[in-house]
């Protein structure tokens, strides 16, 4: 079995492993306002397979959010987690409208309007619940990334309700603003938020916050859609139905291929994040750890062997400092 290292999500207190895993891609093909969203086809035996190799290796978190294959991802991990609920530790998402039986999702408008706020979350809350085939979610996360803050506090006040009725554990926020966390997480029970993180992009502003305020800090593209992975090339391309055709927001891609100004980069720390046995794959998710001792990578993944890459990670633990600063230097970043 591999090494099992954990950490705490902050000052929730949860102990989680080191490695989460990211449950995005295995929800399946899905739809957000219209344009694919999902990471193409999925086989739905081998993503169980893939969920019972990662518990086996020491895997304990795992991260979803209703809007994965519109709700298919959170059915999935009900369907492995049946008898081990009590074994692992669930996140899951919510802020927008999801249609199951059309595998669309769509804006909540109404959410930035003086609308039924506390119906919506509460609602949104009772159908993961179902989803998941469980009483309770360990971390439930705003999903909406732009939310205005305003609206944030209004949704906290009623996650504060539903900690005090055992709904919840812990809750917190998907996105990267400063901002908008400085203002949320003032009371107690907010003890995580989700942020991109990867060697080669993140807020540090956001990881500092992070460490003043003892959040647990989960980094959501840890291995830049997969590019840090190191398989893709110049031309590489993707599905249709593959959300990388189409995520210009991120700096991995630029319609629909690679960007050669990340391929660069990753090339030039490639020697280093590979040193000591480590594959690409396992030396990025080896720097989050080095960058914060409260960072927890959720790798995403579709395999067997995806799952058995990323977890053998965890025999390694983070990267040496030395390794570490020699990536910042090549990189031209100041020491963190």
């Amino acid at each position: 079995m591999t090494q099992k290292i954990t950490r705490i999500l902050g000052r929730s207190g949860i102990e989680v492993s080191a490695l989460g895993m990211g449950c995005w891609a295995i929800g399946g093909p899905w739809k957000f306002n219209g344009m694919p969203a999902g990471w193409s086809g999925v086989d739905d035996a081998e993503s169980l397979r893939a969920i019972q190799r990662a518990f086996e290796l020491g895997a304990t978190f795992y991260d979803t959010a209703a809007n994965y294959g519109a709700g298919h991802s959170e059915r999935l991990l009900a369907q492995a987690f049946k008898r081990k609920r009590d074994q692992v530790i669930i996140s899951t998402k919510f802020g927008y409208e999801v249609n199951e039986e059309k595998k669309e999702v769509a804006h909540y408008d109404a959410a930035e309007e003086d609308s039924d706020i506390a119906g919506y979350l509460i609602a949104s809350l009772e159908a993961s619940l179902r989803r998941l085939e469980t009483d309770y979610i360990d971390v439930y996360l705003i999903h909406v990334w732009g939310l205005t803050i305003e609206r944030a506090l209004a949704a906290r006040d009623i996650l504060e309700e539903m900690v005090k009725a055992g709904k919840i554990r812990t809750y917190g926020w998907s996105t990267d603003r400063t901002d908008a966390i400085q203002a949320f997480a003032t009371s107690p029970n907010c003890g995580v938020i989700q942020q991109q993180l990867s060697v080669l992009d993140g807020n540090n502003e956001l990881v500092a916050l992070c460490e003043k305020l003892n959040l647990g800090s989960m980094n959501r593209g840890p291995l830049g859609m997969g590019l840090l992975t190191g398989k893709f090339a110049p031309e590489s391309t993707f599905p249709q139905d593959d959300v990388r055709t189409h995520a210009q927001w991120h700096p991995a891609f630029k319609d629909g291929k690679p960007t050669q100004d990340w391929l660069n980069k990753l090339a030039s720390i490639r020697e280093v994040l590979t040193s000591g046995g480590h594959t690409l794959t396992q030396g990025a998710l080896a720097w989050i750890w080095a960058r914060s001792p409260l960072t927890v990578p959720i790798p995403g993944f579709k395999t067997v062997a995806q799952v058995e890459e990323n977890c053998k990670a965890m025999e390694f633990g983070p990267l040496s400092q030395d390794k570490f600063l020699e990536i910042e230097k090549i990189l031209g970043r100041s020491q963190i």
